[in-house]
């Protein structure tokens, strides 16, 4: 029998999307370009199903990779009615399907978790002989990794990487099996298991064990998966045992995403699900509704030479339904300096136009591209923040965050939320400024951040909001992982950036080299750099910047993407972008470089380092008087201010000031972080110090001098 509000689950849905949440029976797969509404037809299609009493809710089970896809799955699925169906994660549900079960079969618990498999990986090395190098261990173990996800054994390894031309560390393929077994063999004595084998186990429960099977299949008769591009061997090893002989299977991706072949993602599931499955309903999900025809146009046409890639076989074609936008900017610059802040001149611009901080990103092929940009943020007094693969609501502060504002909800649930919040938060490390540089005090502070954020974006829609509504919806948040985001520009590898959007994009170091990267060999790996690429391009909403720079320091030593030519409009002279946004001819500007430590010389990376000037273990050239002085006077300005002291100024900034005694307010600016706010705030105390001090210290030479003399 119909919900009488069934069919209001379809109003706002296009034709194909309908098409989709409708066609309840059967399997199907959904081909879904990039911003054409995937998530939302088939959470509408589950929705519509239950509403409909076609599926018992408590007998679907959606699948997703990520714990942030998840949550916003079950947050969908709950507003539309069908809080009670499953999305999780595949080893979410491998992990509580295999505990269920595990001791029904072997009198015991699942095995606990290996928490460092890079630890048993050294041992089985070591046991080998082959040494302890960090990035041999790195290097092995993501190969290990990649041979369980491929659903490879120990013995089978060598012939199938041989086969793929597959390395790790330089290692042959038997040399990297013979470590493979040995880790094994580790775990088995120490009775470990590692975040493959959850998987491992779920199949092997269902595969060998008849009676579970088909307690199993009672339980689940419906499975949705999302982003099946990405979908693995044992991944569809395990969805084929999940489905047995049932055909009521829907799976939905993007052959132009398919982006995680290195980590065992095999996109020919997605375009050979029809074939696999005879009778299987197919839909185009084409129509992009999150870029501006430009942006659309654009990675139509980078993607146009890839429609025949293994990979890219089935992508479609986007068809954009946004109004025309600004003219995406491609912008030619001599260094990476120039180009970080070519980048930052135009975020700026963006952000005086009325877009926020946080509805901007700057995008990347590797993280070692990060710190320019990092540098260049910090110098004009950009916020930004470091996105990284934590789950965000297992961050301490954050679980202390939610905590502290739940108890002051009990204490006093109608207060006023936000400045509640603020000084709740506060007491932990919350400030109105983001301390300096890098680092765990930052990473911290964007969390606190992220938070008061959520609640003053729920004040500003609902300005009744209380304190106790305000800590129950970071609670339903946290409950589906619905992770926030402090007021500041995203730094993100392409890879870190799928799934996400921004209104912002700037897309920087397209260059040979880079994308595609210089690893990348074969026909195949070139052709996931281009979907790389495509991802990143997609990420965008309305505007878009996409840079590339000629060499690393200066000079020309390199050329734009491949991908880009035929693309980049007026092939010629270079282009740079002004603050207030339009390309215009190129010009010298002042560079902000790749820093270097005055110690070794080698690159430095973290905001500490770049106040610094050097590596925090390289020899230190400070006045340890100085410095002194400096945390003498940072602790009584905290006190007076009633602030915490870093937000003052950080350690790095003190021990960099100490090590540079910049004599003059010119000097001041000149160290990394201390921007203008800080040195018109707290300048003339710093100079005063740094001046008695350096007196101090002329008047000792000249003393020690004159006595040298008398001597």
């Amino acid at each position: 029998m119909i919900v009488p509000d069934a069919h209001d689950l379809l109003a706002g849905l296009d034709p194909e999307q309908r098409a989709v949440a409708t066609n309840l029976h059967g399997p199907m797969v959904v081909l879904a370009g990039a911003g054409t509404g995937k998530t939302r037809a088939i959470t509408h299609r589950i929705a519509y199903g239950v509403a409909t009493g076609t599926y018992d809710p408590r007998q679907v089970l959606a699948v997703t990779f990520t714990t942030r896809a998840a949550g916003e799955l079950r947050h969908r699925l709950s507003t539309l009615g069908a809080p009670r169906v499953q999305a999780r994660t595949f080893h979410s549900a491998a992990l509580a399907q295999a505990r269920y079960f595990w001791p029904r079969v072997h009198r015991g618990d699942l095995p606990p978790l290996l928490q460092n498999r890079r630890a048993l990986v050294a041992d089985a090395a070591r046991r080998l002989r082959l040494g302890s190098d960090q990035a041999m261990l790195r290097d092995l173990s993501g190969e290990i990794s990649w041979a369980k996800v491929s659903n490879l054994t120990p013995e089978r390894y060598s012939t199938h990487a041989a086969a793929q031309g597959r390395k790790a560390a330089d290692l042959d393929p038997a040399t990297v099996a013979k470590v493979f077994e040995g880790y094994e063999e580790l775990k088995r004595e120490r009775e470990r298991i590692d975040f493959e084998d959850i998987l491992l186990c779920a199949a092997s429960l269902l595969a060998d064990q008849p009676e579970i099977a088909a307690q199993f299949a009672r339980t689940y008769r419906w499975f949705v998966v999302d982003e099946y591009q990405d979908v693995s061997p044992l991944q569809q090893a395990l969805l084929d045992l999940w489905c047995g002989n049932r055909g009521d299977v829907c799976v939905v991706g993007d052959p132009a995403q398919t982006i995680h072949s290195f980590a065992g993602a095999r996109a020919d599931y997605l375009t050979g699900f029809a074939s696999r499955h005879p009778g299987a309903t197919t839909v185009e999900l084409v129509r992009n509704y999150r870029s501006t025809p430009e942006v659309v146009a654009l990675t139509n046409q980078v993607m146009r030479r890839a429609r025949g890639d293994a990979g890219s076989a089935g992508a479609v074609t986007l068809q954009a339904q946004r109004d025309p936008g600004p003219p995406v900017v491609h912008a030619d610059h001599p260094d990476e300096g120039s180009e970080a802040r070519g980048v930052v001149d135009w975020l700026i611009g963006r952000h005086d136009e009325g877009v926020d901080w946080r509805d901007m990103a700057v995008l990347f092929r590797v993280n070692s591209q990060s710190p320019s940009y990092e540098a260049a943020l910090a110098e004009r007094q950009v916020p930004y923040l470091i996105r990284g693969a934590e789950r965000f609501y297992d961050r301490p502060e954050v679980r202390q965050g939610l905590l502290l504002i739940r108890a002051e909800a009990r204490n006093d649930p109608d207060a006023d939320p936000v400045e509640r919040v603020k000084l709740v938060l506060g007491s932990i490390g919350w400030t109105t400024e983001p301390p300096a540089g890098a680092g765990a005090v930052r990473e911290r502070w964007e969390s606190l951040a992220a938070l008061v954020q959520v609640v003053a974006d729920l004040v500003v829609q609902t300005p009744s909001t209380t304190l106790a509504q305000a800590s129950s919806e970071l609670g339903e948040r946290a409950e589906a992982q619905h992770v926030p985001t402090a007021d500041a520009v995203t730094l993100s590898t392409l890879h870190s950036a799928k799934g996400l959007e921004w209104e912002a994009v700037a897309l920087v170091g397209v260059q040979e080299g880079t994308v595609p990267f210089v690893l990348a060999n074969t026909a195949e790996q070139i052709a996931e750099e281009r979907r790389l690429l495509h991802v990143g391009i997609t990420r965008a909403r309305t505007q878009l910047r996409v840079s590339w720079s000629r060499s690393r320091s200066g000079g020309d030593g390199r050329r734009r993407s491949r991908f880009l030519d035929g693309v980049v409009p007026g092939e010629g002279a270079p282009v740079s972008v002004s603050r207030t946004g339009p390309a215009t001819t190129s010009r010298p500007r002042r560079r902000v470089q790749v820093r270097n430590c005055r110690s070794c010389g080698q690159v430095l990376h973290s905001g500490a380092e770049f106040k610094l000037g050097r590596h925090q273990d390289c020899p230190a050239t400070y006045d340890e008087e100085l410095l002194d002085q400096l945390r003498q006077w940072r602790s009584e300005e905290a006190s007076r201010s009633k602030l915490p002291a870093f937000t003052i100024l950080t350690d790095a900034t003190l021990t960099a000031l100490a090590e540079a005694c910049p004599r003059d307010p010119a000097h001041l600016l000149r160290i990394n972080g201390l921007g203008k706010v800080k040195v018109d705030r707290y300048g003339a105390a710093v100079l005063d110090i740094i001046n008695v001090r350096m007196k101090e210290k002329d008047t000792d030479e000249k003393e020690v001098a004159t006595s040298a003399d008398r001597s």
